[in-house]
This record gives structure tokens, sequence and C-alpha cells, in this order.
């Protein structure tokens, strides 16, 4: 039963993709990884309830598969991220194992059906070194990919901070769940090589994707995850890295940097720009009129942190003034962060625990505390 269901539910979004209307390159390849899905679980369905030797066309077709899942998931990321290449045929390298998978087995689909149920029946005897190899490649894919994808999530995640002063919606967890769910379904490939297991362990990743990717309203809708006016290929430095040497042929004097660093802190003490919860580092340089690989580099080199930590601070700040006014006692702890430009609970209470060392509720504690001295 749970692989009808996961065979459904691969459908159902591949339905659901295919409908969408300006589809994006990564909405047409996880159309494809879900249709590889729900024909990869159906194949496994027809096994395990021994019905694949009534359709042997089918026989043989399973084999390369594995190869293909790593594949999709790495470029879904790539795609997301803005990370893929802009060469189609670098793209098409990665699909070269299956192809030769496939191209060696010509032999077996020319096969009569009797004789391809006898190499089945016989634990695919006259195949042993090829299952060898396609066991071992399968391993090698889907580690290489899996780690390949995190690297990509990892380095989008630092190079985003730098270009956003909000990422609840474009931080990507649904890409980190991704990629631990076949993460875990290799680990199953790797250490239990028990096909039930791995393949219910497949219907129920189809399962969860589902459930949590229609919560993800920029994959069926029409509206973009990362705006492209954001330049997102443009990889700013991380306040981690050398910035006098990451800005050394900038064209930026020092005069003008701290002439701008004077003007941004006048525009976010004084207009409070930083209220804007969907506030971008392209937008702010608009207003300052300036290159924003110019107001990145003052931000890294005289905040001494990313675009990401300056906004957010504050409105760390901002709100640490809010809840301190009498007239403000009447609000909740929630709606004084929305005021100050946060967009989420969730966002608000990491980064003010980030800040200060304690949760807002801690902070406001400890403030009426003082005042009862």
């Amino acid at each position: 039963m749970i692989f009808v269901v996961g065979i459904s539910i691969s459908l159902f979004i591949a339905a659901l993709l295919f409908s969408k209307k300006n589809k994006s390159g990564a909405d047409k390849i996880l159309l494809c990884w879900m249709l590889l899905d729900a024909f990869h679980l159906f194949l496994f369905y027809l096994t395990s309830t021994e019905q694949l030797f009534d359709y042997p066309f089918l026989l043989g077709l399973e084999f390369p598969m594995p190869l293909l899942h790593g594949v999709f998931l790495y470029l879904y990321v790539a795609s997301i991220t803005d990370f893929l290449p802009d060469r189609k045929g670098l793209i098409g390298l990665h699909f070269i194992p299956a192809l030769f998978t496939y191209a060696y087995l010509i032999h077996f689909f020319m096969l009569s059906a009797a004789e391809k149920i006898a190499v089945y029946q016989n634990n695919g005897a006259g195949y042993e070194l090829f299952q060898t190899i396609i066991l071992l490649a399968t391993f090698l894919s889907g580690v290489a990919y899996v780690f390949w994808s995190g690297r990509l999530l990892a380095k989008h995640r630092k190079r985003i901070r730098n270009e956003f002063s909000s990422i609840g919606e474009i931080n990507l967890r649904w890409l980190r769940l991704l990629t631990i769910g076949i993460g875990v379904i290799w680990i199953l490939v790797i250490f239990t090589q028990n096909s039930l297991l791995i393949f219910s362990a497949l219907s129920v990743f189809v399962i969860v994707l589902g459930f949590f990717g229609i919560q993800q309203k920029h994959i069926f809708s029409d509206t973009p995850l990362i705006d492209s006016e954001t330049n997102p290929n443009t990889e700013e430095p991380t306040v981690e890295e050398n910035t006098r040497e990451k800005y050394q042929n900038s064209g930026l004097t020092n005069d003008q940097g701290e002439d701008l660093f004077k003007q941004l802190s006048t525009l976010m003490s004084e207009q409070k720009v930083f209220k804007n919860n969907e506030l971008k580092l392209n937008e702010l340089a608009s207003q300052l009129e300036v290159h924003p690989n110019h107001l990145s580099q003052v931000i890294n080199e005289r905040a001494e942190v990313n675009f990401y930590d300056f906004v957010n601070t504050y409105r760390v700040e901002e709100f640490k003034m809010l809840i301190a006014m009498p007239k403000n006692q009447a609000f909740t702890i929630i709606s004084l962060a929305y005021e100050c430009g946060f967009n989420s609970k969730s966002s608000f209470n990491r980064y003010f625990k980030k800040h200060t060392g304690q949760t807002p509720s801690e902070y406001l504690s400890s403030i009426r505390k003082l005042k009862n001295v």
C-alpha cells in the first residue's frame, strides 16, 4: 500500500508542476524527478507483488535509475540556488553513467521474454560483474551528489546573508529536507541493501516531500523563489573572508567609503528603512545611489558584519527601545517585532537570542525587574 501512496503522490506533484504556468528550470527538473520516482516505485511494486514477469519488456529498466536520483537532487538544488552551469553540455555530463548503463543493457533488452526472466530467476546469471559495478556506482553517486548538494546549500546560505535582510523564505529549509531525505535513503542503500526497506523509505520520502512541498508557495505558484533582480550570481564575500584582499580592486576610496557609511547610518537611524521586512541590498543601494558591491563592501569593512546581520541589529535595537516604552506595554512581543521589520516569530527569536544572549521574554523580564528595583 505504501508504494501505491508514494506513486500517487509523485504523480500528483508532477501534475501540479505540469499545470503550472511559466515553469522555471527548477520546476521542470522537479517534474522529471517526480516522474522518475513514480516509475521507479511502480517497477518495484510490480517486483514485490511478483507481477513484473508478466511485463517482460519492463525487465532491466530499473537498473540505471538509482544513478539518476542523486543527479536530479543536485540539479534541482543547483537550479534553485542559481549555481547551475550555463553550458547545457556540462549538465548533460551528469547523465552519462546512466546512459552508458542503458547502452550496456541493449543486449539484455534484445533477449526473448523467457531469457530475460531466466536471468532474473537465476539472480542475474551472466551479469554478476555488471551488478557489482552498478552497486558500487550507486554508492559513489549517492554520496557524491548528496555531499555536493549540501555544499551548494551552505554556499548559498552565506551568499544570501549579504543580499537579504530577511531570509525566512529563502534560506531553503525545503532543499535541506530533500537533501537529508535522499541522504537517509542512501545510508540504507549502503548499509542494508534491503530493497523492501529502501523502497519503503523512498515512498515515505515522496509522501513527506508532498506534505511539506505543498506548503512551499513558490513551488506550485508562479512566484519566483528568488528575485532575479538581486543578481544572485554575484558572490559577495562573508565577513570571515579577508575583506581587504577581496576589495582591493573595487575602486572605492577610503574617503568615499567613510562618506557612504555615514549616509547609510543616517538612512538607517533617521528614516528607519530596516522596518521594511523585505529590504534587500539592491534596494538600499538604489536609495543611496551607489553600486550594491560598494555598499556591501562598506558594510563588511566598517560594520564588520554581513548585510543580514547589519539590518537585523538595527531591528533588535529598535525593538529594545519600543519594548521599554510604557505606552507599548499593551502590545505583544511579536507585534512589536513585526513593527521593527522582522517577518516571522522564529527569525526574530533566533536573531534576538544571537544578538543579546537572551530570549525576548527573558529580556523583557530583566528590564521589568530593573524598573522595580
